[in-house]
């Protein structure tokens, strides 16, 4: 979200979709004059001159749902301005009657005032709200890079501020007895209930990261925690909500595991056959493992020294440009099979912007993981 720094009033809130596009001073000038010599040709060719009272006064409301307070103020008072001066050069039958009319139009003037003030308080309070949830998942993720024994981790977080409510990306990369396990989730729905789910199951995995043997032990603990979330929520009253996870362990062979609970299958960079990673099957999100019969199982594949691996969220799958076509992630991630480990995520995330015209609808997580060497170093060669 972003705000229009106005020097005649209180920012006003700029959203990217067009729901709410702050108008310009010139845009409100050329409402007051335009409207007000279309209704006085219109008055004078009908001999009513006086008639563009009644539509003048709702001129300041249409702007209060889009202007600033000074704007609008501005309006109001131009709008009385020119009703007074209608009403002495054609005024209507009675006194009384030209009374009623102005302080119909001082009062409905000041009520849209009124509202403009109201709309802009209520914007830079989401605002407040939307950065302050954004700067608490911040700080709750780790920045990058992060490094283990078998890995370094380049990435990207980039949370939607401009959308109704952020949203409940996470990850971590966690050194281990059983070598590096690193998690990406990305929590059904958005606003402050999805960041407490979010932040319930990522404690749980830097828990069960370090005391659980096996990685599907692991999401039985990341499992069992979405459940004990949801059960508080709906004591709460809130909707119980659901976590697509993709889990991976990590040790100095060149076979690693992962657990898919529907997330976004990872991408293999850097390698000989450079693609999309096939696991098979994903199982059901985190939190609804009781709808299927089976337990979740690990999956093996090759992730060899000298290669990267690219984890996403949705919000990069299912990015989409002005026509609506998807981000073509596949396509995209052949091309960058050349590009250094620690550059793909800035690469990814200016594609994305390009792409959809720097138009994202979701949160932007990143990982993107080297196998680091282990080969010892070169001894240095002795002096003389």
């Amino acid at each position: 979200m972003r705000t229009s720094n106005d020097p005649d009033g209180p920012n006003v809130a700029v959203r990217r979709d067009g729901r709410t596009v702050p108008l310009t001073w010139p845009v409100v000038i050329l409402w007051l004059v335009g409207i007000t010599a279309v209704l006085a040709v219109t008055g004078v060719v009908l001999s009513r001159e006086t008639g563009l009272a009644p539509f003048l006064v709702f001129l300041p409301t249409l702007i209060s749902g889009r202007g600033t307070v000074r704007q609008t103020a501005v309006a109001s008072v131009w709008s009385t301005l020119v009703i007074a001066g209608s009403l002495i050069r054609s005024p209507l039958d009675t006194a009384a009657a030209n009374a009623s009319v102005l302080l119909f139009a001082v009062a409905l003037n000041g009520l849209s005032t009124a509202q403009a003030a109201q709309r802009v308080r209520n914007e830079g309070e989401i605002i407040r709200l939307r950065s302050a949830a954004a700067a608490l998942q911040r700080q709750i993720l780790r920045p990058f890079p992060l490094t283990t024994a078998e890995l370094v981790v380049y990435g990207l977080y980039e949370p939607l501020e401009e959308d109704s409510l952020v949203g409940g990306d996470v990850y971590e990369v966690v050194a281990t007895p059983y070598g590096s396990r690193v998690f990406i989730a990305d929590v059904q729905g958005k606003g402050l209930p999805a960041i407490s789910t979010a932040f319930a199951v990522l404690n749980s995995f830097r828990e069960a990261a370090l005391t659980e043997p096996t990685l599907t032990a692991v999401v039985d603990a990341l499992e069992n925690s979405v459940l004990r979330h949801n059960s508080f929520a709906a004591q709460a009253g809130e909707a119980e909500r659901f976590v697509t996870a993709l889990v991976l362990g990590i040790g100095p062979e060149t076979k690693v595991q992962a657990v898919n609970c529907g997330h976004v299958p990872p991408y293999l960079l850097h390698g000989e056959d450079p693609g999309q990673v096939p696991l098979g099957e994903a199982s059901l999100p985190l939190g609804l493992a009781s709808l299927y019969p089976r337990p979740r199982a690990a999956i093996w594949f090759d992730f060899p020294q000298g290669t990267t691996l690219l984890l996403c969220t949705d919000g990069v799958t299912e990015a989409r440009d002005p026509s609506g076509v998807f981000f073509p992630l596949d396509e995209r991630a052949a091309a960058w099979n050349d590009v250094p480990p620690s550059d793909i995520a800035p690469t990814v995330h200016r594609e994305l912007q390009q792409h959809t015209h720097g138009r994202l609808a979701d949160d932007t997580a990143l990982l993107v993981l080297r196998r680091r060497s282990t080969e010892p170093l070169p001894a240095e060669d002795e002096g003389p």
